[in-house]
């Protein structure tokens, strides 16, 4: 049972008297508070500091955790460029780097951005999966590629991952399609579905896609992207998200919830919200912390880190012949 948390990289989670530099300690105390992951945000939603900037700056300064992208979004990068970034974190890691992807969404928080790349929106899918496939023939010392919509040949020499064929890519979303691909063609699935049995399902649609395809249940790790609020009660968390949810997204919670696993509560709610999802399949919880500034945020880490011990003893009675 891994669980990671999201590194507070957005302008809104640091909060107008805090100083991003500040982010690299934040990813120190989250690694000595027995947190095995540290993931960064993509996107221009406000401003934040650029994902895979984020993680190497946390190369040198942890030992032990994964490092990974929750999600990246590649239009907003030329592919070749990419590849290389991410083998260099790789590299430099010694082989922490896992590389969620996706496409974006709908409406102002997804297609503006494919403007702003001069990338097309349409066929955005098949963009998406033809990049990875690029990014790994790359990896592997690939000299040319041809897929439908990328194109090209005498590609220079590339870096190597620290791992031969480079770092596990995930892919969120939880769309039938997206299912399906990533049943074929990911190694780990991090969605964010409002109910727990929508999980359950999805993830039955992944490892049905990964068999048919040849694959196995252990090819796809079972992620899950969450936003929790530890408070004094679920009135309280929620006051709190409120504020977070309008700061972050421009939406009221009710809206957010709707379309993204959030938790709140006391430790013992939070717990059974979190446990939900551990029972309906999830192996790896990337947790955002719900609040407003640095102060505020390593305050929740403090807090999610002292329910780490039970969050696993839930993943181990969840086990078969577990109790």
């Amino acid at each position: 049972m891994d669980i990671g948390v999201l590194i507070p990289t957005g302008s809104a989670q640091w909060g107008p008297d805090g100083d991003p530099r500040d982010l690299v300690a934040f990813g120190r105390r989250a690694e000595r508070s027995g947190f095995t992951s540290l993931f960064a945000n993509d996107g221009l939603i406000s401003p934040r500091i650029e994902a895979l900037t984020m993680l190497a700056a946390l190369v040198p300064a942890t030992e032990r955790v994964t490092l990974g992208t929750g999600a990246l979004l590649p239009f907003l990068r030329r592919p070749v460029q990419a590849a290389q970034a991410i083998a260099s974190i790789d590299l430099l890691s010694g082989g922490r780097l896992t590389v969620t992807v996706g496409a974006g969404f709908p409406g102002r928080f997804g297609r503006p951005f494919y403007t702003l790349s001069e990338v097309p929106w349409e066929r955005r899918f098949a963009r998406l999966d033809e990049t990875v496939t690029l990014w790994r023939d790359l990896w592997k010392g690939a000299t040319s590629f041809h897929g439908e919509i990328l194109r090209f040949d005498d590609l220079p020499p590339a870096t190597r991952p620290f791992r031969p064929g480079g770092p596990p890519i995930w892919l969120g979303g939880a769309t039938p399609a997206a299912l399906a691909r990533t049943g074929r063609l990911y190694d780990g699935w991090l969605p964010y579905p409002p109910d727990p049995t929508d999980y359950e399902t999805g993830l039955l649609d992944v490892r049905k896609a990964a068999a048919d395809a040849g694959r196995t249940a252990d090819d796809i790790t079972p992620a899950l992207f969450v936003s929790v609020r530890v408070d004094e009660s679920v009135e309280s968390g929620r006051r709190a998200l409120e504020d977070y949810a309008r700061a972050t997204y421009g939406m009221p919670l009710e809206d957010l919830e709707r379309i993204q696993a959030v938790v709140t509560g006391s430790d013992d709610e939070v717990l059974d919200g979190l446990g939900r999802y551990v029972a309906a399949g999830a192996r790896h919880l990337v947790i955002r912390l719900g609040a407003l500034d640095l102060r505020a945020q390593r305050d929740q880490l403090d807090r999610v880190a002292a329910l780490i011990p039970a969050l696993r003893a839930s993943r181990h009675a969840d086990a078969p012949g577990g109790s």
